[in-house]
């Protein structure tokens, strides 16, 4: 990937120009969705855009520097790490990549729950360190799975560069690990049945309990390019043919990546949230199962 191509999936497209507006608009759709599913009407399409400005806009509560710089610093990194994420991945046929960035895609999705875990025991509350370590063990849970179903693909396309794992015409071992990425999706999500981390019915908002202001504004804006960067990759790899026209490229991207947070969203409706007993039973069973299987068939010669 040469320097031009770099900076301008970084900046404009599936970047920074591109990730924003999609951010508010997923959380938007999933608020919407699941609204409907519940019989409510839901909030106007501008709601979390309006939401974003009104927190901005809010004054910053005093903290010692060590804390300030740490509670601004750690959504700023998360934001950072999707950003990046997302400018790796491969929307477009002529997208590059370089060797190994498959391995730096899935570091970079990793960073915004370990952020999360830092946030929760760096505010000093009881519901932000309960949150905190219940993302710690749930961001384990999944990550199994996760990081299984992404070596199955590197290993039925003999290489580590993003492109190649999601051109590749290997069905056998694509769609168990994608069904795996799925599964994954709620929980590094936090939406129902997988919700435990910002469970407000028993510790307020999890690790983000004490943040207010400007510093909760980051964390809703990173919560939404969580939802950008992990449909996007879901929905890259379920679309392996990459055609010569971009714009169909790109619509495709756009419309997988919408798909998935409808579905999301109306399971997430539909479902209880599950104990932290219960998830993990789910995850071992059905994501690391699938995920296995995908490993094993990629074995096979």
């Amino acid at each position: 990937m040469n320097a031009g191509k770099a900076l301008v999936g970084l900046l404009v497209f599936p970047g920074l120009l591109y990730a924003l507006p999609a951010a508010w608009l997923m959380l938007w759709i999933e608020r919407k969705a699941r609204a409907r599913m519940q019989g409510r009407i839901g909030p106007p399409f501008y709601q979390p855009f309006f939401d974003f400005v009104k927190l901005m806009a809010k004054r910053i509560v005093p903290l010692p520097v060590f804390d300030a710089v740490l509670t601004a610093g750690l959504p700023i990194l998360a934001g950072s790490a999707l950003l990046v994420a997302l400018g790796l991945l491969p929307v477009l046929s002529d997208s590059g990549g370089f060797a190994g960035d498959m391995i730096l895609l899935v570091a970079l999705l990793e960073v915004p729950s370990l952020a999360a875990v830092l946030a929760g025991f760096a505010s000093r509350s009881i519901f932000g360190q309960i949150g905190s370590a219940r993302e710690a063990v749930l961001s384990i849970v999944s990550s199994v799975p996760f990081l299984t179903a992404a070596v199955a693909l590197a290993i039925s396309a003999r290489s580590l560069r993003i492109v190649e794992i999601a051109t590749r015409p290997a069905p056998a071992v694509r769609w168990p690990a994608v069904l795996a990425f799925i599964l994954c999706l709620p929980l590094k999500l936090r939406i129902n049945p997988f919700s435990l981390v910002n469970a407000e019915q028993e510790i307020y908002s999890g690790p983000l309990t004490e943040f207010g202001g400007p510093r909760l504004a980051l964390w809703e804006l990173v919560h939404g390019l969580e939802w950008v960067a992990l449909t996007g990759w879901t929905a890259c790899l379920a679309l392996p043919l990459r055609s010569r026209r971009p714009a169909l490229d790109i619509a495709l991207m756009i419309a997988g990546s919408i798909l998935l947070v409808v579905l999301l969203a109306v399971a997430a409706a539909g479902t209880a949230r599950l104990n932290v007993k219960r998830a993990g039973r789910f995850y071992w069973s059905w994501g690391l199962g699938l995920s296995l299987l995908a490993l094993a068939l990629a074995a096979v010669p």
